[in-house]
């Protein structure tokens, strides 16, 4: 008879939550221990939006990244639908952040923002209040050199990273500078997977979001419709070409268009694989797709 293993679990604002120990001894953990709690998630005067995303890279590298908002208008320039600024910015949109840290432990830490604060409740648990993310920031290739050595590496200068530093600050205090995998893995992690695996769109998000799921199934009929209509003018073409029933000059408008819309149809076919199923993503070039779906969304005309 096969035995599974039972781990504590507990619903908390809407997500299940584990202790990832099947021992009995933690059987009634949630009674003495809480997930972190996060008030707005439990205020109906907030708008609250969920949504899960597999990613094959460790919580370390997801959390380093959200506490870096200053790369926002260079790693996804054009993304961001924003209303035009008062104070003078650079061409993507950055300006300079003053982030404070504050009462750094092991639980975590504060931290002031210049538009509202910032809590990390170890080890994966960041919210930010903020009104708007901007920022000037070089991106920095941290995983490159090691997680032990990116201080040497890395010149940080700007307050804006006081988020990161502080996090790295905390990691290699409380965790010895690694996630502690539970010995699922020993020395190097795993091979990466491929970069179609890696930058799958179509199942680690779009089928997930509706706007995107939206727009995907839209883009999919208007070039199938495109595709048929095609097909349709060139074959009235043949039997008018036959039959004489349409002047020389009627026929070939009538193929010019087929042969338009028959081009869209693959322009489009070529945009939805591109940009919803895979797409080997460059971070100086806007995210096109997300914001085509962004005005799909407001119902803004591209």
């Amino acid at each position: 008879m096969a035995c599974v293993a039972s781990y504590p679990t507990v619903v908390h604002h809407d997500m299940v939550w584990f202790w990832p120990n099947s021992d009995p001894q933690y059987r009634n953990i949630f009674d003495k221990k809480k997930p972190p709690f996060i008030p707005e998630l439990d205020d109906p005067a907030f708008t609250k939006v969920m949504a899960i995303r597999d990613i094959p890279y460790g919580y370390d590298i997801l959390i380093e990244n959200l506490m870096d908002p200053a790369h926002l208008p260079y790693a996804h320039y054009g993304l961001a639908l924003t209303k035009p600024f008062k104070e003078q910015r650079d061409r993507e949109g950055g300006i300079p952040l003053d982030f404070t840290l504050k009462k750094l432990g092991i639980e975590g830490f504060d931290a002031e923002l210049e538009f509202g604060y910032c809590k990390y409740q170890a080890p994966c648990i960041l919210s930010i209040h903020a009104d708007v993310d901007s920022g000037t920031k070089m991106e920095r290739k941290i995983k490159e050199i090691g997680s032990k050595n990116w201080q040497r590496a890395c010149f940080l200068p700007c307050k804006s990273d006081a988020l990161v530093v502080g996090y790295r600050r905390w990691f290699n205090k409380y965790a010895d500078g690694e996630v502690d995998w539970r010995g699922r893995f020993s020395g190097d992690l795993p091979p990466t997977p491929p970069r179609e695996q890696l930058m799958d769109r179509y199942w680690t998000h779009v089928v997930n979001c509706r706007s995107c799921s939206r727009a995907y199934k839209s883009l999919n009929a208007m070039a199938t419709v495109l595709e048929v209509v095609a097909i349709g003018l060139i074959g009235v073409v043949a039997a008018a070409t036959k039959q004489g029933a349409v002047s020389a000059a009627g026929r070939t408008r009538l193929a010019i268009l087929g042969s338009v819309c028959y081009a869209v149809s693959r322009w489009l076919a070529h945009f939805v694989q591109k940009y919803f199923r895979y797409h080997g993503y460059n971070h100086s070039v806007p995210d096109k797709a997300m914001v085509f779906v962004q005005m799909f969304r407001l119902g803004v005309a591209p």
